[in-house]
């Protein structure tokens, strides 16, 4: 069973909120998704090992396996296409928690979105609706700016993130 882009999106979200308990449908809400898509999504990610299924809707990431995959596969399974300066909304080292860490003059890289808030070569977004999604979460939109850094950064960028993203995943503030 091959992995969809999807599956990041989703485990990303439930992962930015441990303590929350997700259904499909509210999954799918949250995500502009449908909820045959989550849960197909989910489906994939535990025949994939990244995912750890205890019953009808009980399921958790497993974190150790997903954070793993962040850091060294899915910039390789999921690479970002770069396109054309757009309007969009700030990621990888454009958006926080990097951009204040990191001084970089370069234009800042987007997904394109018209409430976008900045200009920037356009970078195709994990999957379709993450930019809505990002928007109306700041903890998946943290998480979502890391893995845009792993999949489009360079060294440094890709060291920094890949610090963040750990101590998001373990629980800590990702300091070093």
């Amino acid at each position: 069973m091959d992995l969809k882009p999807q599956e990041l999106l989703v485990l990303l979200k439930v992962c930015a909120h441990p303590q929350q308990k997700f259904t499909f449908a509210s999954l799918a809400q949250e995500l502009a998704m449908s909820a045959a898509e989550v849960h197909a999504s989910v489906k994939r990610a535990t025949g994939a090992g990244l995912v750890n299924l205890r019953g009808r809707g009980d399921w958790s990431p497993i974190h150790p396996a997903l954070l793993e995959f962040l850091l060294h596969g899915a910039r390789y399974a999921f690479p970002a296409e770069i396109g054309p300066v757009k309007r969009g909304v700030p990621t990888a080292y454009g958006a926080e928690p990097l951009a204040s860490q990191l001084q970089n003059s370069a234009d800042v890289p987007v997904w394109a979105h018209p409430h976008g808030t900045a200009r920037g070569p356009s970078i195709s977004p994990i999957y379709r609706t993450a930019p809505q999604a990002a928007l109306a979460d700041p903890a998946l939109y943290r998480l979502l700016a890391l893995l845009d850094a792993l999949r489009i950064g360079r060294a440094r960028e890709r060291e920094l993130a890949a610090t963040l993203l750990t101590g998001s995943l373990r629980g800590d503030d990702g300091a070093a």
